[in-house]
């Protein structure tokens, strides 16, 4: 995953701060929308493993802070829920004239409210997610309980929330009040999913219930079990992102993905890229793949690690030579199976290696063939395994060379 650091104005002359996610040939199939959490910024470790998981996909994903929030410019105390869905409505415009309109619009909590609200303005979007959102946005004021008074008779408070102070003025409070969420859903026109968890204290499970409610079909939920309302247990937001991305390329235009799989990679390139942790994109002849280190040594664990895809290529490389071969001569050979092991061992107990000190490399294949052979050919086959052009090029000297790319 690629992300390019943006700015656009939310309608009323401030600059807000934007993180377009895009697939690593820069080449999406679909776009789609984030509004995060209400006092919250698009750097939220959720929203970015979600946004991840969509990635994969091929649906990039612009994720921007609201108006007076994150790296956005303006004065937090002077925006409302009403602003918040402006803020929403200028973001879907400003990917529309820059990149593409967004199909899939995504709001977590008060962002959920907001996306529910925003879409009829948004003609591009033909599904809405919802992760942990009130059906009403006067929900949000049970955060301000012991301020409700103070705010109402002076006009205005200073307010605690997640940590850090904001001035929370009566305009806030009246426009909650103005939402209207029920017409909204029940009018919504998009295919809706909902993620809730059974055991959110900050916005309780009914809300998701009356969402759903007031929503016409298609609609979907999704019970995240035991998951906190911020999602701060790492696998329930990459649960969140793969069944979201799972979910989402049903409204992608099914030509875009034809011509996807028809675009022409880097000639003779395997491209790699790491952006942040040990989590790395492969793009390799146009099929996207994955590579982690475990989470033992700092990973997240969510792919093989580059010696298990070393070792992945030698054990692929084996069983298609032996498929090829059994073919050639017509050989009885229902199914090829090949576990390799990596590990490092001693020079001086390798009598056959050139290597006298130190520790070399050593990779056990065992290999298993179905199918009614002899002996003969048995043993036949176990002399081709050895013949692999990658098995060669690991016996063979080889040369690498690095440059930095101007």
């Amino acid at each position: 995953m690629k992300s390019e650091r943006l700015f656009f104005d939310n309608g009323r002359g401030e600059k807000l701060a934007a993180r377009l996610d895009l697939p690593l040939d820069g080449a999406p199939l679909a776009y789609a929308l984030f509004a995060h959490c209400f006092t919250c910024s698009k750097n939220l470790k959720a929203v970015g493993n979600i946004s991840q998981a969509l990635v994969m996909e091929k649906i990039a994903v612009l994720r921007f802070d609201f108006t007076g929030l994150g790296e956005s410019a303006g004065d937090f105390a002077d925006t409302n829920f009403s602003s918040n869905v402006e803020d929403l409505v200028a973001a879907a415009n400003f990917l529309k004239e820059n990149y593409g309109g967004p199909e899939i619009l995504i709001g977590h909590s008060l962002g959920g409210a907001a996306v529910l609200q925003a879409a009829g303005e948004i003609e591009a979007c033909k599904a809405v997610c919802t992760i942990g959102a009130p059906a009403d946005p006067v929900h949000v004021t049970h955060l301000l309980a012991s301020k409700r008074a103070e705010i109402e008779a002076e006009g205005e408070a200073r307010v605690i929330l997640a940590g850090r102070q904001f001035t929370i003025k009566k305009q806030f409070l009246d426009d909650l009040e103005m939402s209207g969420m029920e017409r909204k859903i029940h009018k919504l026109k998009r295919s809706l999913l909902i993620f809730h968890s059974p055991v959110d204290n900050t916005v309780g499970i009914e809300n998701a219930g009356r969402i759903y409610e007031f929503a016409q079909h298609p609609k979907s939920f999704v019970s995240l079990d035991r998951a906190d309302h911020l999602l701060s247990d790492e696998r329930d937001s990459r649960y969140v992102g793969t069944v979201l991305a799972a979910w989402a390329g049903k409204y992608i235009d099914a030509d875009k993905k034809a011509e996807a799989l028809s675009l022409q990679p880097e000639v003779d390139k395997v491209v790699v890229r790491t952006a942040e942790g040990y989590y790395t994109e492969i793009m390799a002849n146009g099929h996207p793949l994955v590579v982690d280190e475990p989470v033992s040594v700092g990973g997240t664990n969510l792919g093989p690690s580059p010696y298990e895809l070393l070792s992945a290529a030698l054990g692929a490389c084996t069983t298609l030579t032996l498929r090829m071969y059994a073919n050639r001569k017509q050989w009885p050979v229902d199914a090829i199976t090949v576990r390799v092991q990596h590990g490092k061992i001693h020079a001086k107990d390798c009598d056959e290696c050139e290597t006298a000190s130190g520790k070399i490399d050593q990779f056990r294949k065992e290999i298993e063939i179905s199918g009614p052979l002899d002996d003969t050919q048995r043993n036949r086959m176990l002399e081709i395994a050895d013949r692999c052009p990658v098995h060669r090029t690991l016996h063979n000297e080889v040369k690498i060379e690095s440059q930095l790319k101007k």
